[in-house]
């Protein structure tokens, strides 16, 4: 377990990010747990471990909560999913997944904005998203169906995209791209995560790149880049340091 999970507890500077906030950890591996609980604890964070979905609507349901965190393979989940439980609040949540199963990621539980991390995950990636998703710079949703970043629009209803009031003429492949890097934004992305969601199998590097270069044409067209490459990691979106 250590040699999976524990390498990226030993990052210091990803450490000591949170300010109190309550995070309800949903996972019912032991060693898992333990991991998390402890490095979330000394980053600043209030924990609640419960070890079944049931239990954690409950604990939900009793007390607020800013963030959960669920690992997908819990037995109890699709049961859950089923039921459609309805909470009051709805903190964002934090998925701990197995990279092949991206497409099932959790079962809808009445909860919030979703992000995920693959297993064997490194802590330090966890701290990283559960940042994010606490300070509110993952993209929300701006509106019924929409994913957003700045004045970058995407319209899952009418499978449509804006940057300001310019409508995006996008391939179907162009606009699922535009879509994973909207939900992970300030994320890098390598080409293999990207070529597996765009068509379900990793495509040549050549592929993958001319997606980019015509999306990024489309996108930041007379306006502020928003689409980056990270040499020799991949692609990410959002403002650059410098622009924010």
């Amino acid at each position: 377990m250590e040699r999976m999970y524990g390498s990226g507890a030993r990052t210091k500077p990803a450490l000591a990010r949170g300010a109190g906030q309550r995070l309800l950890l949903l996972v019912g591996e032991p060693g898992i747990a333990e991991l998390l609980s402890t490095t979330l604890e000394l980053a600043g964070y209030r924990t609640t471990l419960v070890g079944a979905g049931s239990e954690a609507l409950e604990r939900l349901a009793e007390q607020r909560f800013d963030l959960v965190v669920v690992d997908a393979a819990l037995p109890d989940m699709v049961s859950l999913g089923r039921e459609r439980p309805v909470v009051a609040h709805r903190p964002p949540v934090l998925v701990l997944t197995e990279y092949d199963s991206l497409d099932e990621l959790v079962p809808e539980l009445g909860l919030g904005e979703r992000d995920y991390v693959t297993k064997p995950f490194r802590v330090a990636e966890v701290l990283a998203r559960v940042q994010v998703l606490l300070r509110g710079a993952h993209p929300g949703r701006p509106r019924d169906g929409a994913l957003g970043y700045r004045d970058l629009v995407l319209d899952d209803t009418r499978c449509e995209a804006r940057r300001g009031t310019r409508v995006l003429d996008l391939t179907p492949a162009e606009y699922r791209l535009l879509r994973h890097l909207l939900v992970n934004a300030h994320r890098v992305l390598s080409k293999e995560q990207i070529g597996r969601y765009v068509w379900g199998d990793h495509r040549g590097d050549n592929a993958i790149e001319q997606l980019v270069s015509r999306l990024r044409r489309k996108v930041d067209h007379d306006a502020p880049g928003l689409i980056h490459t990270r040499r020799g990691f991949g692609y990410w979106l959002g403002l650059a340091e410098a622009e924010r």
